[in-house]
Formats: structure tokens, C-alpha cells, sequence
């Protein structure tokens, strides 16, 4: 538990858990954990005096004797019913880092039907735009009408969250990915086309959203980052996918239909695979199945440790205030707590800051029309598809970084990738003005480059744009405020992906990417990220409720802070 756990006061049963009456002078070298942001009572430091100011202070042995009476409780009056309803086999390792890694695997891996649902119509549309006979118009609104299907899948998004709960929304969200993949391989007009597209886009927002709260609730704040990070690694995977698929069926007669229609085989998997997890256990607590979340907490957690106990207390405490506090309120009120509370208002204003620098600088327009762009800069047909997977493949690569470091490194230096690929749009706006007649070896040289660094550093940077929604929201605004989010990312990449045809023959080529895209990204995202952007690594997200509780002025000071504190370290060693 972060110091910022006690700096309100939390009651437990009663009791007042404050920081005036935890003063570090009570625990041992041994029980203080240091680190360089802040000190942390480290509860996985075991220690006898820690587990009896616990007890002392909270009960905390009669508390886990009443969760694991609700436990059982719940295990004997569950119905043969309801256990069919939650779509959980109930599988359960002795060590629960399994557990919480099969959890992150099987729900990030939905990504990979996102991926490829994105980047397959880039080779899907050279056969399809001739066999359907489609306009430059038509075929734009198949490219783009699956992020506009999307929108509406996040719409839908926070009403199936909140009525079935994480977990059952990513399976309904397979359903819709089933329907839409059968439309597109059997379309024979472009109306079809556009409502295959479009719905297989309800499954991406659906999905999209739902994937990030489900790991973010789920799963340790020391893992959190790494695993959301997965989904976007699958994204990148799926679109590698796509590309890989384009290639294998590009000389089939027809073969686009198996392009479009491929993710069929996914989402049956995906399907397959959620049997064997469990619900968020934070959505069961705030839907008051306290003993059902208590027993998917034991599978999630050791809970041997206290401050794994704390941690579901602490859970159980934040519902029980949200409750209270929309008891208290109107409906009218309840809707609005988004914006009307400044706490909520501040993640929302951060969240959705972060979603639009992420699609404004251009990563879908470029997916999707990636064997255009290839083909524009010199590539004949056949070799545009195949060498699309440079970039999907170098999307991939970037991913990788991400699940690895950003929880080490922390998400504000994890966000300065920012820099890496507007540089990469640097050398793809470039590369286009170099002659092809004269130096066409010079000219893909160049571009490639720009579309490999583009790709690379984007990669690690959009695993933020997934982590940072999902874990800056308070449990009773959650849902919600990813709605908002996904609606808003899948907005920006529908308007992108729509124009991108309009905007480089207005701009040219070089002037959308380096000028418009790289832009946006130097101009209005470096400053916004340095000045605007709080650190929320290893904080769990009752911390992180903390966090946006301060007023921005004050997340600004701190970070001027931080910053003249990293100048000031640089300068005084050189």
C-alpha cells in the first residue's frame, strides 16, 4: 500500500485506518519499502508487527473470516443455472501468477481479431474493389465503416458492462465478430460490404473497451501495465496477421473472401478460451456479490499476504462510497458524475486526451491503406501486399518494449516514444518527395525507414492509449468513461481513415505526414504529456482515485517539479 493510500482517512468496520495514527516510526527498517517517487509500507513484506497493526487497526483476521463465510456461502446456494450463466469452468492453479497471466493472455488475445479486422481490408481490397465494381467513395466507406461500427459498439459497451459484466461483454463481442465475418465473405454488393463491416466494427468497440477493465480490474497493479500492454501487442499481432493472410490468398480467385472472412476462425477460439476465466471480481463487488468476488480473488490472489487482503477491503470500501453516494443523488445526478465531479472530470479530460494523440497522428488511415501507400511510392501489386508486413511486422516489434519495461520505466517516460515516430513520419513525408524515376532505390529506402521507426515507436506508445483509460476511472464511473474513450478513439479513426484519400490529395503526401500528423504529435502532444501527464505506475486503482482527486494545478506543479529535478540531476553530472 502506496503512503497515498493513507492520506485520507479510510474506515474500515468503523475504524479510523489514518495517516496520523500510522506514523513510520512504528515499523522497522525492514517493514518501509523506499522507492524513488514516494515511500510505500510494503504489507508483501510479511513481517509480525505489520500483520498486528493490521489486525489492530482493521480486524483484519474477522474480516477474512466473514469473506470466506460469504465464499462458501455463495459456492452452496449457486444454482446449476447460474453456473452455466457465468460462462466459468472454474479452473484454478496453487500458484496464482498463473492464474493472472492465463487471465491476460486469453482476454488481451481478443485483440488480435481487432488487428486483424483492421489491416485486412488493405490487401482484401484489391480483388474485392474489382469484383464488387466499387467506387473510390464506396470503397472508403468499407475501409472506414468499421471504425464507425465501433463507435457504436462502445456505446453499447457500458450498458452490456454494466448489465452482464466484463467478461460475458468481450463473449457477446465475439458473437458480433461471427455475424459480421460471415457477411463480408458472402457479400455480393457493396450494401453487404457495409453492413459486415460495420458490424464486425460493434464487435471491435465492443470488445476494445471492455478488454482493458477487465485486465486492469483483475489483475495486480505490478503486472497491470504489462498485461493491458498485451493487448495491444495482439492489435499489432492481428494486424501482422492480416497482412500475412493477404499475402497467402492474394492468387486465390476470389480469394479476398477468405481474407474478410478469416476472422471467423478467431473469434470461435476466443470464444472457446473465455470459459476458463472468471468475471472481474471488482464488477461482483460493485454489483454487491461480495462472496462471488471474494472467491474469484482467491483464485487471482495469494491470499496469504496482507496486502492482498487489504487490497479487496479497500475494493469493497470504494463500492460501498459509490453506492452511497448515488444513493444520495438523482438519476439525472448518477449519469452526470463523469463530468460533475472534478475527480472524474480530471480523468476524463486525461483519458481522452491521450485516446485522440493516438489516433490524430494517423497509425489507422496508415494500416488500412498501407498496399496503397506501398504501391504510390513504387511497389507493384503483388510485392504492396507483401511488403505491407514491414510495417505491420515493425507495429509488432514495438509492442514487445512496452509488456516489458513500461511498468518499470513508468508511463510518463514510456509516453516520450511520441518523438521516435514523428521522426518516422519525418522520413515517410520524405521519402515521398525524393524522384522515383531518378532514385527509386533511394526513395523506398527512405520511406521504408520512416514506415519501420513510424510503426515501431508507435507501437510502444499505444499501449498507453489502451492502459491509461482503464486504469484512471473510479470503479462506479468505469464503464462509462471507457465508453467515452473508445467512442472518441474509434471517432478519430473513422474521420482519419474517411479523409486520408481527401487530406493527402489536399496536403499531398508529405504534407499530411509530416506536417498535420507529425505536428499534432511534436505541437500539441510533447507539451501535453510533460506538463499534464500523472505517474500511475504500481499504484492500484484505489491510489489512483488519489491521484485525480488533486486539482490539475497541482499534478502540473509536480511534474514542473520532477522535471527541473531531472535537469537539475543531468547538469550537476556533466
Amino acid at each position: 500500500m502506496s503512503s497515498s493510500s493513507h492520506s485520507q482517512s479510510i474506515e474500515l468496520n468503523t475504524v479510523n485506518f489514518s495517516k496520523d495514527e500510522v506514523k513510520p516510526a512504528i515499523f522497522h527498517k525492514e517493514d518501509v519499502f523506499e522507492d524513488p517517487g514516494q515511500p510505500k509500507y510494503d504489507l508483501d513484506l510479511e513481517g509480525p508487527r505489520t500483520h498486528a497493526l493490521l489486525e489492530d487497526k482493521l480486524a483484519l483476521d474477522d474480516e477474512i473470516a466473514q469473506l470466506d463465510q460469504l465464499g462458501e456461502t455463495f459456492k452452496h446456494e449457486r444454482s446449476l443455472w447460474q453456473r452455466v450463466c457465468s460462462l466459468d469452468l472454474g479452473v484454478d492453479f496453487q500458484d496464482k501468477r498463473y492464474m493472472v497471466y492465463m487471465l491476460g493472455v486469453f482476454a488481451s488475445a481478443a485483440g488480435i481479431l481487432s488487428g486483424i479486422d483492421q489491416s485486412i481490408i488493405s490487401g482484401a481490397s484489391i480483388g474485392m474493389n474489382d469484383m464488387l465494381k466499387l467506387t473510390s467513395h464506396e470503397a472508403s466507406l468499407v475501409s472506414s465503416l468499421m471504425p464507425l461500427g465501433a463507435m457504436a459498439g462502445s456505446i453499447l459497451m457500458s450498458p452490456l458492462n454494466e448489465l452482464f459484466g466484463r467478461k460475458s461483454s468481450i463473449v457477446i463481442s465475439c458473437i458480433w465478430y461471427t455475424v459480421g465475418a460471415i457477411l463480408c465473405a458472402a457479400a455480393t454488393n457493396h450494401h453487404i460490404m457495409y453492413a459486415g463491416r460495420f458490424i464486425l466494427g460493434v464487435g471491435v468497440g465492443i470488445e476494445g473497451g471492455c478488454v482493458g477493465i477487465y485486465i486492469s480490474e483483475s489483475v495486480p497493479s505490478n503486472v497491470r501495465g504489462n498485461l493491458v500492454s498485451m493487448y495491444q501487442f495482439n492489435i499489432a499481432l492481428g494486424e501482422l496477421f492480416g497482412y500475412i493472410i493477404g499475402v497467402i490468398f492474394f492468387d486465390v480467385h476470389g480469394g479476398w473472401r477468405f481474407m474478410v472472412g478469416s476472422s471467423l476462425v478467431f473469434s470461435t477460439a476466443l470464444f472457446v478460451g473465455l470459459f476458463f476465466l472468471p468475471e472481474s471480481p471488482r464488477w461482483l463487488v460493485h454489483k454487491g456479490r461480495v462472496g462471488e468476488a471474494w472467491n474469484v480473488w482467491k483464485r487471482l490472489r495469494d491470499v496469504s499476504v496482507d496486502s492482498n487482503k487489504v487490497e479487496f477491503l479497500e475494493t469493497r470500501q470504494a463500492a460501498q462510497q459509490d453506492e452511497e453516494l448515488r444513493r444520495n443523488e438523482s438519476r439525472f445526478q448518477n449519469w452526470f458524475d463523469l463530468v460533475r465531479i472534478p475527480r472524474n472530470r480530471r480523468a476524463l479530460v486525461y483519458a481522452v486526451m491521450m485516446v485522440a494523440l493516438g489516433q490524430l497522428t494517423g497509425i489507422n488511415a496508415i494500416m488500412y491503406y498501407m498496399s496503397t501507400l506501398m504501391h504510390n511510392i513504387g511497389f507493384d501489386n503483388k510485392r504492396s501486399v507483401a511488403m505491407s508486413m514491414v510495417g505491420g511486422a515493425a507495429l509488432l516489434i514495438g509492442t514487445i518494449p512496452a509488456i516489458l519495461w513500461m511498468d518499470r520505466f513508468g508511463r510518463r517516460v514510456w509516453s516520450m516514444n511520441l518523438i521516435l515516430f514523428a521522426v518516422g513520419l519525418v522520413l515517410v513525408g520524405v521519402g515521398y518527395k525524393i524522384n522515383l524515376e531518378t532514385n527509386l532505390k533511394a526513395a523506398e529506402g527512405v520511406y521504408l525507414t520512416g514506415q519501420i521507426l513510424y510503426n515501431m515507436a508507435f507501437g510502444s506508445y499505444s499501449a498507453l492509449t489502451w492502459v491509461l483509460p482503464s486504469e484512471s476511472f473510479s470503479l462506479a464511473t468505469r464503464s462509462v468513461g471507457m465508453t467515452v474513450c473508445s467512442t472518441t478513439l474509434y471517432l478519430w479513426s473513422f474521420t482519419v481513415t474517411y479523409n486520408f484519400d481527401r487530406m493527402q490529395k489536399a496536403m499531398t503526401y508529405t504534407g499530411l505526414t509530416l506536417g498535420f500528423y507529425g505536428g499534432i504529435a511534436i505541437v500539441i502532444g510533447l507539451p501535453y504529456q510533460l506538463l499534464f501527464m500523472p505517474e500511475t505506475k504500481n499504484k492500484t486503482l484505489e491510489e489512483i482515485d488519489d491521484i485525480f482527486s488533486k486539482p490539475t494545478r497541482v499534478l502540473v506543479g509536480e511534474n514542473i517539479a520532477s522535471m527541473k529535478r531531472i535537469v537539475k540531476r543531468f547538469t550537476s553530472k556533466s
